[in-house]
């Protein structure tokens, strides 16, 4: 599959790789089970954060899937590491 071998595939890999960042800093910052109770409390007073929180089922939407398809894609293009 010439797909898997192209800039392209790289370039998609990449996209995955920073959204996959960024829905885990998201996620990680709006989850009240990861023991930062502290950042939360003191978030949690401005309306922008408790906006944001609502979202947190959301988040896993797009996190899931962009990790899935970026460690499927990497497995193509780069194969099993050994």
């Amino acid at each position: 599959m010439e797909i898997f071998q192209s800039l392209v595939a790289a370039r998609v890999i990449a996209i995955l790789g920073i959204i996959n960042l960024v829905t885990a800093t998201m996620l990680f910052f709006s989850c009240r089970c990861t023991g930062n109770a502290r950042i939360i409390g003191k978030l949690m007073k401005y309306k922008k954060y408790q906006r944001f929180y609502k979202y947190h089922c959301y988040i896993w939407r797009v996190f899931w899937p962009s990790v899935i398809t970026h460690m499927i894609l990497g497995i193509l293009f780069i194969g099993i590491p050994v």
